[in-house]
């Protein structure tokens, strides 16, 4: 089985495929209920099994996979009562980031902002849905860094390893308002140095596509009730 994931840097083999198997939960490459399978992905990224196997148990202890049996592992799929628990700490979390970035962004920062978005919007376009998953998450990522936030960085980190693969499975269904819009938002409110509208489209933007979400996994969990 091929494995939407890159290639190894074989200089850190250990740490090197736990980064490549979270990086592929946070933007969507795995999908929910995905499942993944040791030999094959120690085959594919050319290593043996006790890396890939360490990351795996690692990922699993920080509930971004679930090992139903050691020969059965897989992306967990979240109820409507684990992404709702999720969304509200990230409300709180991204919030906070996002009001704090606006009193210490740099005019660097803003263009680098902007960069990401204007890159979000042409893989949008051309239908890119990993790179646009990855610039969506690197503009969330980057509010927390730009507040200096560390240890919130490393808690959204969490999060997104969990809902990254459901985002990714709904994302197709949003539209470019959902996707884009209130980043712009963000970016206006940022260079405005005005906190509590950086929090509010921050916020807005998680919530524009609550519908979608919750949508995409009640669908889910009628098929399979």
């Amino acid at each position: 089985m091929k494995y939407p994931i890159d290639g190894l840097s074989h200089s850190y083999l250990g740490s090197g495929v736990y980064a490549l198997l979270r990086e592929a939960l946070i933007t969507g490459r795995f999908q929910p209920d995905d499942r993944l399978r040791i030999r094959d992905l120690a085959e594919q990224l050319g290593t043996s099994v006790t890396p890939v196997r360490d990351a795996i148990l690692q990922l699993a202890k920080e509930k971004a996979l679930i090992l139903k049996t050691p020969r059965d592992i897989r992306v967990p799929v979240l109820t409507q009562e684990q992404y709702a628990e999720i969304r509200s700490i990230r409300l709180a979390l991204e919030g906070l980031a996002a009001e704090t970035a606006a009193a210490k962004v740099t005019a660097e920062q803003l263009q680098m902002l902007e960069r990401t978005i204007r890159d979000n919007l042409e893989a949008v376009h051309s239908g890119d849905l990993i790179a646009a998953l990855k610039l969506n998450q690197a503009f969330h990522f980057a509010l927390a860094d730009i507040a200096g936030m560390p240890l919130l960085r490393d808690v959204l980190d969490s999060l997104w390893m969990r809902t990254g693969p459901l985002i990714a499975r709904a994302y197709g269904d949003f539209n470019e308002r959902m996707a884009i819009e209130h980043h712009w938002e963000v970016l206006r409110a940022l260079e405005k140095g005005d906190g509590a509208a950086a929090r509010q489209a921050i916020c807005t933007d998680i919530l524009d596509g609550n519908q979608v979400m919750m949508a995409f996994i009640a669908r889910r969990e009628a098929t399979v009730a």
